[in-house]
């Protein structure tokens, strides 16, 4: 088998972040991009994306498959039968710090027009209309230098504290 006939990384690689999280007592959430392929609580998706909780607390009967992410949680009181196809998770982090993964958003020749992920603006490397999308590696410019005309360290903010307001 040669690397055009290998299956996707995407389902592995959820896995393995997914047993991170938890091993590391982290929060797991999956951001998926929505369309008809995904069963999710429709009142829910904002801006055709939805951001769910997979933890072990927050779900029951969880398979992390290599072709779906099923599940069972409850949204304001009510049970839901949740089904995510894999191609349509656009990152998994952890909440409380964040770290995790972003993929590439389903090429051309996906039901909708391509739109960059909210969490990667790095296009795939060699990703055709019918390839597989790889994974995105986020790089921080900075931190990748040659040594020659290095950036300076950053200052500290002046002023108030920023603050995150979390959105449900």
């Amino acid at each position: 088998m040669n690397a055009l006939e290998s299956t996707s990384t995407r389902p592995y690689l959820i896995r393995a972040l997914y047993d991170w999280c938890t091993d590391n007592g982290l929060t797991p959430y999956v951001a998926v991009l929505v369309d008809d392929s995904v069963q999710v609580p429709r009142e829910y998706v904002k801006n055709g994306e939805i951001v769910l909780n997979i933890s072990f607390d927050a779900t029951s009967s969880l398979k992390l498959g290599n072709d779906f992410i099923e599940f069972k949680a409850r949204f304001a009181g009510s049970a839901r039968e949740i089904i995510v196809p894999v191609n349509r998770v656009i990152a998994i982090y952890a909440r409380e710090n964040g770290q995790g993964m972003a993929f590439p958003v389903a090429g051309p020749g996906a039901d909708e027009a391509p739109r960059p992920s909210p969490l990667s603006s790095v296009p795939a490397a060699g990703a055709g209309a019918d390839a597989e999308p790889k994974v995105v590696q986020l790089v921080n410019p900075e931190v990748v230098s040659d040594g020659k005309d290095a950036p300076e360290p950053p200052r500290p903010p002046s002023g108030p504290r920023p603050s995150l307001k979390r959105v449900k």
